[in-house]
């Protein structure tokens, strides 16, 4: 047992491969006491990407960093990883939360965003690659953070999410608050949505980030119909049209939803999908730009 204990020290320590997930305390604003993890890989790319991770309802920062192979990945490409945590509303994000919603405001939106300029400074890591992309809860955060942080997101990728400000003035955003009206597919017209997003950010007229929706057409707990106002809301934001859909991409079960040339938008819907639809990291990260 000893010589097996020493063996593994001595690999470790000729290889280098010693990165795992650290939690990080005092990284700067923190309006709702969310948490802040990270994976730095061992081989860090020079000015390195990052990607924030943002785990479901009921969910944490270890179990969500535990629940895609985007480290493997990490470790590939050098990207950086951001994984926030919060421990309030039932470990639900306060997609709700006018302050999350306001450019500058609070929130959870407002922390998260400081943990990825604590990064930046800490890594120099390069801030015109930062992503996101969040499950369920997390992704609904995601679209949150894209709407209102703009000037931080390249990108964003949301998996069985809801729309920017789709939750806006509900007393709470958990599968157990008495008012599922989002949840269960809220609707407007593209330039309401698009208004939502704008509103977030009075006066902004930088670019926009890019954004990939992913969803499952069989989900009853987020209904297939957010997926479909937050494409309106996108298209609407980011000035593309619908164009066509390919069935069969990038599985069987999907079909691909093209905006424009799909560089800006792009929608997967998965046939007997239910909730959370799956993350493909391949997908993402090509769709990012971090991958061939």
């Amino acid at each position: 047992m000893l010589a097996r204990t020493l063996f593994g020290l001595a690999l470790t320590a000729a290889t280098g491969l010693c990165a795992s997930l650290q939690q990080v305390t005092n990284w700067g604003s923190n309006p709702t006491k969310i948490q802040m993890y990270t994976y730095v890989p061992d081989k860090l790319a020079t000015k390195p990407a990052i990607i924030v991770a943002l785990h479901g309802c009921g969910g944490t920062a270890p179990s969500w960093y535990s629940g895609t192979r985007l480290p493997s990945y990490a470790d590939q490409n050098g990207f950086i990883l951001i994984y926030p945590g919060t421990p309030n509303m039932s470990n639900c994000w306060g997609v709700n939360d006018p302050a999350s919603l306001t450019h500058g405001a609070g929130g959870d939106s407002l922390g998260i965003v400081a943990m990825v300029n604590y990064t930046i400074a800490k890594y120099k890591a390069d801030a015109s690659r930062v992503y996101v992309m969040g499950s369920s809860s997390g992704g609904m955060m995601t679209n949150v953070l894209a709407g209102t942080y703009p000037e931080v997101f390249e990108a964003g990728a949301t998996y069985s999410g809801v729309a920017h400000a789709c939750f806006a003035g509900a007393e709470s955003a958990t599968p157990f608050s008495s008012n599922q009206t989002c949840a269960r597919g809220l609707q407007h017209t593209p330039q309401e949505w698009g208004n939502f997003v704008r509103n977030s950010y009075p006066g902004y007229t930088g670019r926009r980030p890019r954004m990939q929706i992913i969803h499952g057409a069989a989900d009853t707990l987020v209904y297939p119909r957010c997926a479909m106002e937050a494409l309106k809301q996108w298209s609407n934001v980011l000035g593309v049209e619908f164009s066509k859909n390919i069935t069969g991409v990038p599985s069987q079960a999907y079909t691909q939803i093209v905006y424009g040339d799909g560089s800006k938008l792009v929608g997967y819907m998965g046939a007997g999908v239910g909730h959370v639809a799956p993350t493909n990291e391949q997908v993402m990260l090509k769709f990012f730009g971090l991958i061939n």
